[in-house]
Formats: C-alpha cells, sequence, structure tokens
C-alpha cells in the first residue's frame, strides 16, 4: 500500500490550496481516509475523514475545507479554502482500513509522506 500526499505550497492568508492523496495497492472506496496535520512542536491532529459516503471534519475547518474523491483515479482530495496562518503544517494523508473515521492518529495503519502547506503573507 502506498499513498502519494501532493499539493502543498506557500499560499497568502485567505487563500486555497488542493490536496491530493493518490493510493495504489488498495481501493479507496473500501477503507476510510484521513487528513491530518502536524505543526512543528504540536501533536498531529486530524482535519478530515471520509468512509462510506460520510465525510466528517474537524469543527475548525467545516465550511472551508472539502473532501472528495476521484474513484477512477484512487485518488482523494482536500480542497482548503480561507487558509489561515495558524493552519501552516505537514498535511498527511492516512488509510484505516477497518473503515471507520477516527481522529486518532493510531486508528490509521498507512500514511503518506505528508505535504508541507505555509500560510504566509
Amino acid at each position: 500500500v502506498q499513498l502519494q500526499a501532493s499539493g502543498g505550497g506557500l499560499v497568502q492568508p485567505g487563500g486555497s490550496l488542493r490536496l491530493s492523496c493518490a493510493a495504489s495497492g488498495l481501493t479507496l472506496d473500501d477503507v476510510a481516509i484521513g487528513w491530518f496535520r502536524q505543526a512543528p512542536g504540536k501533536e498531529r491532529e486530524g482535519v478530515s475523514c471520509s468512509n462510506g459516503g460520510h465525510t466528517y471534519y474537524k469543527d475548525s475547518v467545516k465550511g472551508r475545507f472539502t473532501m472528495s474523491r476521484d474513484n477512477a483515479k484512487n485518488t482523494v482530495y482536500l480542497q482548503m479554502n480561507s487558509l489561515k496562518a495558524e493552519e501552516s503544517a505537514t498535511y498527511y494523508c492516512a488509510v484505516n482500513p477497518g473503515n471507520i473515521c477516527s481522529w486518532g492518529p493510531l486508528a490509521y495503519g498507512y500514511w503518506g509522506q505528508g505535504t508541507q502547506v505555509t500560510v504566509s503573507s
């Protein structure tokens, strides 16, 4: 199983980015897939998760972040709008083969390598 995260970069406050997570070795339809972020010196925190047609978001990103998927490409996306400086972090995608969404990183058995998001003017 491999997860390839991409799409990070430098964006001004209020700007947008779309992250991608391309999966191989499994079918995203059958698993829970989450996005996490970790800033230097802070714990890894869950941002969103999708499984079986349900999608969950951390309260602070509701209305600004949207997960979507392209089943044909076996890829999941995280559209991030109205980004804030405090959301600068390395963003990771992760898979729980048990198809259960959790905010706890330990529930996820497979992780992408992370993509850096920097929100700064």
